[in-house]
């Protein structure tokens, strides 16, 4: 069965019940006048009923006695908790509440019924939903938007009336408009779920203000914004680091700073502000996207060209230029003066047909990701003829075109050319190219959501957890929260990360006889679980060649240590040898933020690195990919290759490190902030110099609280469980080595799964999804292949099929014969499953297997049920449901089905 998501009664409702008071009461409420205005401008496509709970429609009882997918309910704060029941007792699942000014305990009282009634609640405090396909204004937000594929979403009802409005007069159109409010019951990682799986649905625009689950929002993000773009903009930035931090990192790392990293490794797009919200809208409102950043211009001007080439340059794009051999190809179409190296200059005598032949070469060739048509109105030029050109062009475009007709009242007819044919269109050359970069960063960020590293690096030595578990007891111990240099060096070490050998002196001869031993020339620290950054108290002495500056070194140090932070507990000195030189000194650092958890930062080191602001970050886990796209987003990286004499650094070291601090961050929940700084990378490896680790407490995180997400509750992405991979033999012999692996899917496994579904015979397919579908839809197919491992989990089996080529030669090639999946429930005690096997495998066990090892799983997670439907006339599905010790019942909400549910 094609899966009907369980919020379809709220924003795909078949029949709706309106509790909104009669028209001519006086006594209605804004939202319910403005509700009523709505429902009657249009005629809804389902059933539409009006009821009144003063009891002019009758009794609560005979109210009772109505039936509807959705209540909508528009009433006084004190009649809201009446409504809601009524809803309840009319079998609705879901129900919309319009208010504003309701608080969060009269909120929580609501959720409380909603809960209690198996009602899901959008609201108190909405604005209400549009859904133009279904002629459905559910709102107080002014006139039913026009149909179009772009989904809005927005936290504040101001926004949502303000982005209507200027939709109306741009013709941009929405398949949903979606109002949160403050204290919503159904929230923002709810409704972009839904718009994940919806079909009118191709790109989705949310205003947002905060989260309250990191984890449920990471989720839902990630598996929208892998079925369709996802663009992101968020009221209060937060740009400063925590005041109170104990390292460089936690000073320098802001929350917005996060949130950025947070929506990039979701592979959504963030836009600054309401303008460039609107830009991008309408470049997702194209449907077309790129796939790179190099955006070619087609101008009748040189001084708009290099305008628009400024600001790509400024915001990191390219600028798209067209190879010689298509300018050869071209330049007999163009004016005699026209210039072709950079920009496509087509000068002031340029006509309807020069643009259209430098616009189909552009958008024909595959060095070019997107073309920007710029024009300035010139005594004698068409400019609408030229627009008429550009909507010509489009029909046949693969990759985005976008316009910008500067001026005004000459240009506004080319403008409404350009708006009916559906082509972006802006006013000046930087709010095009801006928007382009916005959705050229989807292309970008793609690429990182699709990575599902595991928490411990399969290709490095496994680190010694326990060991640095011992160490951050032992500190915990002595109700201290921050490490001194030599525990946090022994905390690296056991994760495998170089640390430079570092002893403790008591006294100046300690430290003259421990630099004997090391060699000079060594470094000086001091060592305080009190001070911060010893550089700023006198506490570092570098390059000491001998033992009488040592000696030297130790005492002054003492003495301006004891005057800089008088009450500081000093343990000693630290002796260390000097890094050799040249080395480049970088800072690896992690931060837990509120609400994401853990984030790992990188950037230059030293005792600058507060000053230049270096900081790239990433969420963890990382893997190799990840870890190589921190590293290259950083201005230090410029600085690893080959420079002034100095041979480049060992990147590999450098990324091995990462993955080391990725680990910890996985492991080591009580980690609150670390500096490795610095860093010392060359030619021949990576070295930790110093290190300083402040813990906090180990529940803090994104899923705190949630006793199914185990020793990962602190990470807002779940780490690759490849805990679950496991390898058994096949009942047969079937072509290959007679064994298969049962693992969790990934990404990438979307064309197996897709090639899974294609080679099921008809009857197979109707079985498993009750449709005649031959393939999955790709928003099917993303959601069911990119999962967070928390709230669904998939496991899928994989035979290693062996063949040979004509020279006789042998490949080796995974395919998937069979796949099992669960959902959990928005209960969420219980969770849904589905299970497909290849026809070609059936009868040898797959199916058992994979449902035992998923059940396993659910067990793991704490679930107490696991059920599913299957069609009645699937006789062997059943048949495995029972030998399994599932109980089959019927299902009197669809009878073709029969429900199955086993206890867990």
């Amino acid at each position: 069965m094609l899966d009907k998501h369980y919020l379809a009664p709220l924003f795909s409702p078949g029949s709706v019940a309106v509790l909104a008071g009669r028209p001519d009461d006086p006594e209605l409420t804004p939202q319910a006048q403005a509700l009523h205005a709505a429902l009657r401008a249009q005629r809804y496509a389902g059933t539409l009923t009006f009821l009144d709970i003063r009891g002019s429609s009758g009794t609560l009882h005979d109210l009772a006695q109505s039936r509807a997918d959705l209540a909508v309910i528009a009433l006084p704060p004190q009649d809201l908790a009446a409504a809601l029941e009524l809803a309840g007792r009319m079998h609705c699942r879901a129900a919309l509440v319009l208010g504003n000014g309701v608080g969060a305990p009269h909120a929580a009282q609501l959720h409380k019924i909603a809960r209690r009634e198996g009602v899901h609640l959008l609201g108190p405090n909405s604005l209400g939903i549009q859904r133009p396909a279904l002629h459905l204004n559910a709102s107080a937000a002014g006139p039913l938007a026009q149909d179009g594929p772009l989904a809005l979403v927005c936290q504040s009802g101001a926004l949502t009336a303000a982005v209507l409005d200027w939709a109306g007069s741009n013709d941009v159109g929405f398949s949903s408009v979606i109002s949160l409010g403050p204290h919503p019951g159904v929230g923002l990682a709810d409704a972009l779920d839904f718009l994940a799986h919806d079909p009118h649905t191709q790109s989705i625009a949310v205003c947002m203000e905060g989260i309250q689950d990191a984890r449920r929002f990471m989720s839902a993000l990630r598996s929208a914004a892998f079925a369709k773009p996802v663009i992101v903009l968020k009221a209060g930035r937060r740009s400063a680091g925590s005041a109170a931090a104990q390292t460089h990192s936690g000073a320098i790392v802001g929350s917005d700073d996060v949130f950025d990293a947070a929506l990039r490794r979701a592979g959504a797009v963030r836009v600054r502000s309401f303008v460039e919200l609107f830009s991008a809208a309408k470049c997702l409102a194209s449907r077309h996207r790129p796939v790179g950043s190099r955006l070619a211009v087609v101008t009748n001007g040189g001084g708009p060209g290099v305008l628009a080439a400024d600001w790509m340059e400024e915001i990191g794009l390219s600028l798209g230029r067209l190879p010689e051999a298509a300018r050869i190809r071209l330049a007999p179409h163009l004016p005699a003066q026209a210039t072709l190296d950079d920009l496509v200059d087509l000068t002031e005598d340029a006509t309807p047909a020069h643009y259209r032949a430098a616009l189909d070469a552009s958008l024909a060739e595959p060095a070019i990701d997107g073309v920007l048509a710029l024009f300035s109105p010139k005594a004698g030029q068409d400019g609408a003829g030229i627009a008429q050109a550009l909507a010509g062009a489009r029909q046949h475009a693969a990759k985005p075109l976008l316009s910008c007709w500067m001026g005004d009242s000459a240009v506004l007819p080319a403008r409404a050319v350009l708006r009916a044919a559906h082509i972006p269109t802006f006013r000046t050359p930087e709010a095009a190219v801006g928007a382009f970069g916005s959705i050229a960063a989807y292309h970008r960020n793609q690429q990182l959501l699709q990575q599902t590293p595991p928490p411990l690096a399969a290709a490095l030595a496994p680190p010694d957890i326990e060991g640095a578990r011992l160490v951050i007891e032992g500190v915990l111990a002595e109700r201290r929260t921050v490490l001194t240099e030599m525990e946090s060096k022994a905390l690296l070490a056991a994760f495998h990360i170089p640390v430079t050998r570092t002893l403790l002196a008591r006294s100046s001869h300690e430290a003259v006889m421990i630099a004997a031993q090391l060699g000079f020339p060594v470094a000086l620290k001091i060592d305080s679980p009190d001070i911060a950054h010893k550089s700023d108290v006198g506490g570092v002495a570098l390059h000491l060649q001998s033992a009488a500056a040592v000696r030297d070194a130790y005492e002054a140090m003492a003495q301006r240590v004891a005057h800089a932070a008088p009450g500081a507990r000093i343990q000693g000195v630290t002796v260390q040898p000097m890094a050799a030189a040249p080395g480049r000194e970088v800072c690896i650092g992690l931060v837990a933020d509120d609400p994401f958890g853990p984030v790992i930062t990188f950037g230059a080191g030293g005792t600058m690195v507060e000053l230049l602001e270096d900081q790239a970050m990433e969420l963890p886990p990382l893997n190799t990919f990840l870890a190589q796209r921190l590293v290259q987003r950083s201005r230090v990286a410029r600085l690893l290759g080959a420079w002034r004499g100095a041979p480049p650094a060992d990147r590999q070291a450098l990324e091995q490190v990462l993955l080391r601090v990725s680990e910890m961050a996985c492991a080591l929940p009580q980690l609150r902030e670390m500096d490795i700084n610095p860093l010392i990378v060359d030619a021949h490896g990576a070295v930790a110099v110093d290190a300083r680790i402040a813990l906090g407490e180990a529940a803090h995180g994104p899923a705190a609280g949630h006793a199914r997400h185990g020793p990962y509750a602190h990470l807002p992405i779940l780490p690759y469980p490849a805990r679950y991979e496991q390898t058994w033999p096949l009942r047969c012999q079937t072509g290959g080595s007679g064994e298969y692996l049962v693992r969790p899917i990934r990404p990438d496994d979307a064309p197996l799964i897709q090639r899974l579904v294609r080679e099921l015979s008809p009857e197979s397919r109707y079985l498993r999804f009750a449709s005649r579908i031959t393939e999955l839809p790709p928003a099917m197919l993303a959601r069911f292949t990119l999962i967070d491992y928390d709230r669904d989990m998939a496991l899928v089996a994989v035979h290693r099929e062996r063949t040979l080529d004509a020279q006789g030669v042998e490949h080796c090639a995974e395919r998937i014969v069979g796949v099992s999946r669960y959902v959990i429930n928005p209960d969420p005690s219980s969770c849904e499953f589905a299970l497909l096997v290849a026809d070609d495998f059936a009868g040898q066990g797959l199916g058992s297997r994979l449902m035992h090892s998923l059940m396993d799983v659910s067990r793991e997670q704490g679930l107490a049920e696991i059920q599913g439907l299957v069609l009645a006339e699937n006789t062997r599905m059943l048949q495995l449901m029972r030998r399994l010790g599932f109980e089959v019942r019927a299902y009197p909400e669809e009878p073709e089905f029969r429900l199955v549910t086993h206890a867990l």
